[in-house]
């Protein structure tokens, strides 16, 4: 917990706050150690910064917010907020100085500042040539006076420079630790046309809003814009944005689109505004009326709030970005246009060169009205092609989320650090939205495209039985409303899928039939089944009677069959589920099952385990930490010893394949890992999120077991992957949706959001949820014995 104290100065046109700490635990061995913790390491941003208006400001709104969202915890971040020509605003409480860049010796009173707050490790600047216009040799003597290293992130980077051009961004650069820039056209100028290495560059791209899609129709409806297909542009207004490229595009659309509206949205440019006033939309205005376009362009003449805008730009049927600056690197609004699933169609400034490629949009050239007009009918008249072209985008679009590009600054940072920082990934709060979102009253639907359930992929057995677990958990930490109805359709599907010869069938189409693929080996999502009872009656005191005694009654009718099981995996979820409803109901006739199948994971373990290859099989393939966890399950239900030894030496096994010192890489469902490979032969990519949601929870049970920090920490690692810590460096968890990815794979991530994926994050998250509040609740007993040891002292 934080405590902050406020003082506020000001001295040569730069003000200053400051904060202050409290303390931090740890756990070693079970024993808490409390210590009066430091601050964080402090990164200060230098750029504009809301309320003023302007992409930059919003920009680095956008980019903090993330940075905080995912790493609070490993450090702290503050503004520096650049304004000019006697402007002024209100800040909010992040803004640390303010600095007048058209004041000279306002630049070295904040270099003296920065240098003396040892808080600040880091700083940050945004820049773009028009904010120091005129002061570029104050900027070259602040950066020069700083003792903290400088990071400078280029918004622009003008090709063909002239030779005082040329030797003031190579001054900056030279004088920086690290470069950012949002293009690879940009990276390629620095390199070919200021001679400047690749080496020192990173290309992190403008970053986009994660958006939970809504349907188009309905906003349409919600705005009042009924059947009419919509074009869009939105961005302060000015006349680089050659709007009027559209309205003289627009009357060879409308022939054969009479229904086209062209929403124009967006306030003037204040600094427009200040020289120019409306001089620019009262040309548009008027050009409106000379191509009788009153009907089919509307004006939304606001600053719109992000909320409202990614509404407008979702029931966007094609979105036109028309730009005449050829040297414009990036857009803000073009990167929030893909990220909504706009079809675009684009002048062709480097970053839409770089993006609209494979199909994801259309490039004409730069005031080319015909051009334009052709792209836009022929979008128009394809609903496919417009339907193709967004899913392109979205996929395009996905590693730039503000998530992932808060992740590479974060890399950034800590490689400039030396030390200073390490990163620790934050944990999103719990999140149901698209678990209920997948849910019917029959059960789970299957598969997504993207975040919309795929009704015609239909249900399973295995998706249900692993979401009324996760739901069995959340009941356990939180007991919200809705989770016993959901709990009651997941059990429900589960009857539905039993058969009278005792066993479970898996797939159902979406009218409720059973499918052809119930001729497959169907022992594992019997095994799951199983496991999801056992479960769930273990939570008695927790659920109504009605369905404990409908679990109960199941559940002994599917142990009938029990011994008839021979696959791997299928044994172990039975385990598993066995050891559950042993708590609650213990006989000898459980504990006999228990015994017998993990009799049978002995014999295989004995077979195949060498020095170097403690397995139960030659291969490592699905879900492997199901087995060690069901042999230690086994031990606490039998109290043989030789399933607690073979549990350990099978499970450290596992987690020497799976886990580095930092990061945690699943076996690949590209090519399993057999006996002999060398670590070179493992494969990149084929990695599933229900692999690390088994190990998180085989580590939380070894960890209670045990006691050995090496579980509890690798039990952090391992959800870090689902917020980045991966070798893609991208989340797979989507906070917006509530939703998984469906995987991790060579150079992408899935975006699918899936039951599979989505039940399994959720199975992770509340594992880990479980952990976090048993320690906080020694940590709050060993502040209470420092705090009584304190008194006693006193």
């Amino acid at each position: 917990m934080k405590m902050k104290n406020e003082i506020t100065t000001k001295k040569d046109n730069v003000f200053v706050n400051n904060s202050t700490n409290n303390y931090s635990a740890t756990i070693r061995n079970g024993h808490t150690v409390l210590n009066k913790r430091g601050e964080n390491s402090e990164i200060l941003f230098i750029t504009s910064y809301p309320p003023r208006e302007c992409g930059l400001a919003t920009y680095s709104q956008d980019l903090m917010k993330a940075l905080n969202n995912k790493f609070s915890e490993s450090f702290n971040i503050s503004v520096c907020a650049l304004e000019c020509e006697a402007t002024s605003y209100v800040y909010e409480e992040s803004v640390k100085y303010i600095l007048q860049t058209d004041c000279h010796i306002a630049y070295m009173g904040l270099a003296q500042m920065i240098n003396h707050d040892e808080r600040i490790k880091i700083v940050m600047l945004q820049h773009e040539f028009g904010l120091f216009n005129k002061n570029e040799a104050d900027l070259i003597g602040f950066i020069q006076a700083l003792t903290k290293p400088v990071c400078i992130a280029f918004h622009t980077v003008l090709p063909r420079p002239n030779e005082f051009l040329k030797a003031h961004v190579n001054t900056l650069i030279q004088l920086a630790h690290s470069v950012i820039v949002m293009t690879n056209t940009s990276q390629k100028i620095l390199n070919n046309d200021y001679n400047i290495s690749a080496k020192k560059i990173d290309v992190i791209a403008h970053g986009t809003h994660l958006v939970a899609h809504s349907d188009k129709n309905t906003l349409k409806e919600k705005y009042n814009f009924g059947n009419k297909k919509i074009l869009t542009t939105f961005g302060l207004l000015s006349s680089g944005k050659s709007i009027e490229t559209t309205l003289d595009a627009m009357p060879a659309i409308i022939k054969q689109n009479s229904n086209v509206l062209f929403l124009i949205i967006g306030k003037t440019h204040p600094s427009v505004v200040k020289h120019e006033g409306e001089e620019y939309r009262e040309f548009l205005q008027q050009k409106i009326v000379q191509l009788n376009l009153q009907k089919h362009v509307q004006f939304v003449n606001n600053y719109v709030a992000l909320p409202t805008l990614l509404e407008y730009l979702q029931l966007t049927d094609i979105y036109l970005f028309t730009s005449k600056d050829p040297n414009q690197a990036v857009s803000g609004t073009f990167a929030y246009a893909l990220s909504c699933g706009c079809p675009i169609v684009s002048t062709p400034i480097p970053h839409a060169v770089e993006v609209l490629k494979n199909n994801t949009g259309i490039i004409v050239d730069f005031e080319n009205a015909n051009q334009l007009s052709d792209a836009v009918t022929t979008l128009l008249n394809d609903e496919t092609l417009r339907n193709n072209i967004s899913l392109n985008g979205l996929h395009t679009i996905a590693p730039t989320a503000w998530e992932n590009a808060s992740i590479a600054h974060a890399k950034v940072f800590e490689k400039m650090s030396a030390g200073k920082i390490v990163l620790q990934y934050n944990v999103p709060d719990i999140n149901l939205k698209h678990i209920k979102k997948l849910t019917t009253k029959f059960g789970m639907v299957q598969f997504s495209q993207i975040n919309q359930p795929d009704m015609s992929t239909g249900y399973t057995l295995d998706d249900n039985a692993r979401a009324m677990v996760a739901i069995c958990q959340h009941v356990e930490l939180l007991n919200d409303d809705g989770d016993v109805d959901l709990i009651r359709t997941y059990l429900k599907f589960i009857k539905y899928c039993f058969q009278d010869e005792g066993d479970f069938l898996n797939y159902v189409d979406k009218n409720g039939m059973f499918t052809t693929q119930n001729d497959e080996n169907l022992e594992d999502s019997n095994g799951r089944a199983i496991w999801a009872l056992g479960y769930l009656i273990s939570l008695e005191d927790y659920l109504p009677t009605d369905i404990i005694e409908d679990a109960i009654e199941l559940m002994e009718q599917a142990m009938l069959n029990i011994k008839k099981m021979h696959s791997t995996r299928a044994m172990a979820f039975v385990i598993k589920g066995l050891y559950y409803y042993n708590l609650q109901r213990s006989s000898t006739q459980t504990i006999s099952l228990i015994t017998a199948l993990a009799d049978r994971l002995v014999q295989m373990y004995r077979h195949e385990a060498e020095p170097q290859w403690q397995w139960f099989e030659s291969y490592l393939t699905y879900g492997n930490s199901i087995l060690p966890e069901a042999m230690l399950c086994a031990w606490h239900a039998t109290n043989e010893n030789i399933y607690k030894s073979i549990a350990k030496a099978s499970f450290d096994f596992l987690l020497s394949k799976t886990f580095t010192e930092n990061r945690i890489k699943v076996i690949s469902n590209k090519g399993w890992l057999q006996k002999g490979n060398k670590p070179t032969e493992v494969v990149i990519g084929g990695e599933q999120p229900i692999d690390i949601a088994y190990s998180i929870m085989a580590l939380h049970k070894f960890y209670n077991c045990f006691g050995t920090d090496a579980y509890h920490k690798k039990m952090d690692i391992a959800f870090s992957w689902f917020s980045g810590n991966n070798h893609l460096q991208q989340i797979v968890y989507n906070p917006c949706t509530g939703g998984c990815y469906d995987g991790v794979e060579e150079g992408c991530v899935n975006l699918n959001q899936g039951a599979e994926s989505t039940v399994s994050y959720l199975m992770a998250r509340l594992t880990l949820e479980k952990a976090n509040r048993k320690i906080a609740k020694i940590i709050k007993q060993a502040q209470r014995n420092l705090q009584l040891s304190e008194a006693n002292k006193n």
